[in-house]
């Protein structure tokens, strides 16, 4: 196969892998479901997160075995997987009714389970076509449909919710969900055996770019045992707490400021989430990951404090949210491609899948917290500053890591013959 026919495939399999997250971003539409769940429900405040939250956990944990997968058999059965297990979900939580446990089993363990796989695929699939030149271009782009898909669903979820409520909106987007993954599914591939692609900035790009020191191959039982996977998965499980907090209760929050308009908010966070996804991934290419990281939180820190005093202002809070959208996106598209710099290419689907675990941790804890504030309290301020407070945390562990990984190498490292790394007893990762 010629560079020019894989570099095309590359492409290709890179579109279908953004068109595939664009489909399963409805997880990020149940800021929208949820200000629609009658009253006579009866749920909770907290309930009405459990859905969102158990399927921002699931999400996590499926990534593990998925990714493995996707490096065993390819990304194609993975994400055909995927998509007829988020259909199911919306379809099980469709026709539950008002039953907290049917959404719970539904939305929350089949739809994590399908976006998991879904989710798996795509990202490893579309970088091992590309040089590490552009790992963090290709990973923005792909992930960048995830993030941008409530500009669309969040829209259309409300027509859809005011239209026929919420057990057959649920069923609708089952079955849309359905044919659509299922269909760019069968575009996914991985590349042949042997192939390395064509990096034409190889000679050019200077030393200090993310991508300068070629990375040595670990499997996930290697990746573990070093200090900057740690780090990574501490900042990683920070920034998705903060990120998904806001996501879950964007509608709700912009009520004040936007009225019957507040699905608006969920759409420029969209924009935000989906951009900072793509800019982040460039960004890195040139500067660094953990100098963007840097940068990222820090903004995150005095943004998501905006919606608490200036509330009831639309311009100060949707710029708010915008920004929000954009850091919270950031981390979506450094974290993998901090995993395939660090710890290679090799086991990346399965190494990314025990990473993104962080994700899954601090989705699934931050936002059943701002849940049970706002039953204890009426509001949801003090989750508000435990979110900025972890960002400050994430900004200083982000300068921690890059005087980590600045340093020379472990003088007790030592490269085998097949690229893995042999570590004394203090490993700190490369």
């Amino acid at each position: 196969m010629t560079h020019s026919v894989a570099k095309n495939k590359g492409w290709l399999v890179t579109f279908a892998g953004t068109g595939i997250n664009l489909a399963l971003g409805v997880l990020y539409t149940w800021s929208v479901i949820k200000a629609a769940i009658p009253a006579e429900w009866g749920w909770t405040a907290a309930q009405k997160s459990d859905p969102y939250a158990i399927a921002c956990f699931v999400f996590a944990i499926t990534m593990i075995p998925a990714g493995r997968l996707q490096d065993r058999i390819g990304p194609r059965w993975v994400a055909t997987i995927g998509g007829a297990a988020v259909a199911l979900g919306c379809i099980v939580a469709g026709l539950a009714g008002s039953s907290y446990i049917g959404f719970v089993i539904g939305f929350g363990v089949l739809g994590g389970i399908g976006i998991g796989f879904g989710y798996a695929a795509a990202t490893p699939a579309a970088v091992k076509w590309f040089p590490a030149s552009q790992t963090g271009m290709v990973a923005g782009l792909v992930v960048a449909g995830f993030g941008l898909a409530s500009v669309y669903i969040a829209p259309t979820a409300q027509a859809l919710l005011g239209a026929y409520g919420v057990s057959k909106t649920m069923i609708i987007f089952g079955l849309a969900f359905f044919v659509i993954v299922v269909a760019l599914a069968q575009v996914l591939r991985n590349p042949p055996e042997g192939y390395v692609p064509f990096d034409a900035k190889a000679e050019q790009r200077p030393k200090t770019t993310a991508a300068a020191r070629p990375p040595v191959e670990m499997e996930w039982r290697q990746m573990i045992r070093t200090s900057n996977f740690w780090l990574l998965w501490t900042m990683y499980a920070f920034g998705a707490a903060a990120g998904l907090m806001v996501i879950g209760s964007a509608a709700n929050m912009s009520k004040a400021a936007l009225g019957p308009a507040a699905f608006v908010a969920v759409a420029v966070l969209a924009v935000g989430n989906a951009g900072g996804r793509v800019l982040a991934g460039v960004v890195s290419d040139i500067i660094g990951r953990q100098l963007t990281l840097f940068f990222a939180f820090l903004i995150q820190s005095a943004m998501v404090l905006i919606p608490l005093y200036h509330g009831d202002d639309s311009i100060a809070l949707l710029f708010a949210v915008l920004m929000i959208g954009a850091c919270y996106g950031a981390n979506l598209a450094l974290f993998p491609s901090a995993t395939k710099d660090h710890f290679g290419l090799k086991s990346f689907g399965h190494n990314y899948g025990v990473m993104f675990t962080a994700w899954g941790v601090g989705g699934l804890i931050l936002p059943r917290i701002a849940g049970m504030v706002k039953d204890l309290t009426g509001k949801e301020d003090l989750a508000f500053h435990i979110a900025s407070g972890l960002m400050i945390c994430g900004a200083a562990l982000a300068l921690i890591n890059l005087a980590l990984t600045r340093r020379p190498h472990n003088k007790k490292e030592k490269v085998k013959k097949d690229g893995t790394v042999h570590h004394g007893h203090h490993p700190l990762g490369t």
